[in-house]
């Protein structure tokens, strides 16, 4: 498991008339606020303020796709249009920001306790997908806006008319309209999010019943909500939040989920085996090794409990951790995540040579898996033999074919192809790596020096080209 760290200017506010010129102008940070304000609840803030704090693991990204692919089919989207991506936040959010990714917050598969309630969460982000809610929200957002430019502009003129008449009444009363415009365009809008919300959910139980699954998990995951709203509720304005009230979700759906035939029926053994492993795996990773102690004590014999214990065994005494991670090996020898395990314990205990057969291995169970041919490329290019270094590149290579989104590769092939000598090559993968990282400037300087060394149509000379004359796509909201 590996942590990746991977507006629009609001037009000018020219009064509609030069009689409410002065007006608007002392009116005029309100109005900025408001234009500025209403695009930021087409997304998570997680998704326009910072970058977003990506997490990598091959088990979990497989159990997700597993869990996604009937779904996504039911839906209609196309195999390979939707990528789902794990953000390392504990809070249970998923959210798309478009139609080709899916973001789902590790907390989602820490909480929840069956696999249902993760796939009523992926089966309701499909449902904005099918829908196009996005597209359509674009819409509703300019006439949100456009809905509160027209309430300061009423405003306005009555408050103009209001001081021409000495109607201290008028003014008042055109006052209070232009202070409610903004309100008036964002409760336009949020109504707009609960409705899509609303369709969202009829489209995740369409999908589960489709695919012959029950929408019990999904009916979980809103009495959780509805639970922790149940002090706060009390002073909730519903009308002023983008997804309707929990309670009020779960009371809608409820009788529409009970009439399946499937409402009762579990997920399959081997399924829920899985969940509880990933589960207790990212439990592991994203606590303090004392707090996995008291979730996961001794007394538990279970998988996922000895496998949670050597995951925090490896992240607070690294090499210490083999012993517990080869009994797991012993009970499962096939199971590749364990071999990766153990891989990453030596790699990050400083014996990389000694991670390589065990990075074999599971490549060996999972020849396609590119993050198991990344760790070992990494691994070879650490044991620093030069020896292993073309090996090391051609795998390195063959993983980045399979996962292109992984930065570590980039710069472990950086490393190793600088070894061999093979400098123009190196600077052509650190710029890469650096495209990955969002460092656009960095990249096209080290894009720039590696074309000064290649042969003109080569592929690196291509892939330094390409680099270079790169623009970063304008966001429009």
């Amino acid at each position: 498991m590996r942590h990746i760290s991977t507006v629009q200017e609001p037009g000018s506010g020219k009064a509609a008339a030069p009689v409410l010129g002065r007006i608007l102008r002392k009116a005029g940070t309100l109005f900025m606020a408001a234009a500025i304000a209403l695009p930021s609840l087409t997304a998570p803030s997680a998704a326009q303020g910072r970058k977003i704090p990506v997490v990598r693991d091959a088990e979990t990204e497989e159990l997700l796709r597993d869990y996604a692919a009937p779904i996504f089919k039911a839906a209609g989207l196309p195999q390979g249009q939707v990528e789902i991506i794990l953000v390392n936040e504990s809070t249970f959010n998923a959210f798309v920001p478009d139609a080709r990714r899916m973001f789902i917050n590790v907390g989602v598969l820490i909480e929840a306790e069956t696999p249902g309630e993760v796939i009523g969460v992926i089966a309701h982000e499909a449902g904005h997908i099918a829908g196009r809610h996005l597209v359509r929200l674009r819409t509703a957002l300019a006439n949100a806006q456009i809905m509160t430019v027209v309430g300061m502009v009423l405003g306005a003129g009555a408050m103009a008319a209001g001081v021409s008449s000495n109607s201290s009444g008028a003014a008042g009363g055109g006052a209070a309209i232009a202070m409610g415009a903004p309100g008036i365009g964002q409760r336009s809008l949020l109504a707009y999010q609960r409705g899509e919300e609303a369709a969202a959910d009829k489209a995740a139980l369409r999908y589960l019943e489709m695919t012959g699954q029950s929408a019990k998990g999904m009916l979980r995951t809103f009495e959780r909500f509805a639970d922790q709203q149940l002090f706060s509720a009390k002073y909730t304005d519903p009308y002023a939040q983008s997804h309707p009230m929990a309670r009020e979700r779960y009371n809608s759906l409820e009788e529409q989920a009970r009439k399946s035939k499937y409402f009762d029926k579990p997920a399959p053994p081997a399924l829920q085996a899985r969940h509880d492993m990933v589960r207790a795996k990212l439990t592991a990773f994203t606590n303090h090794p004392n707090a996995v102690a008291r979730l996961y004590p001794r007394s538990d014999t279970s998988m996922p409990a000895q496998y949670a214990r050597a995951v925090a065994a490896m992240r607070s005494s690294g090499r210490a951790a083999v012993k517990d991670i080869d009994a797991l090996i012993a009970k499962q020898p096939d199971n590749p995540h364990f071999h990766e395990l153990k891989g990453q314990a030596l790699l990050e205990s400083g014996n990389p040579k000694a991670a390589i057969p065990s990075f074999q291995r599971a490549v060996q169970l999972r020849p396609n898996e590119g993050q198991f041919l990344i760790w070992l490329g990494y691994a070879m290019v650490g044991a620093n033999e030069p020896s292993l270094l073309a090996e090391a590149e051609r795998i390195l290579k063959n993983g980045i074919q399979r996962d292109p989104n992984s930065g570590i590769a980039f710069s472990q092939l950086a490393i190793a192809q600088g070894r061999q000598g093979k400098q123009a090559e190196a600077d052509v993968s650190t710029a890469q790596g650096m495209m990955m990282a969002g460092d656009f400037q960095a990249a096209k300087r080290y894009a720039a020096r590696a074309q000064k060394n290649l042969k003109p149509g080569t592929p690196a000379w291509i892939q330094a080209d390409d680099i270079l004359t790169y623009k970063p796509p304008a966001l429009n909201r």
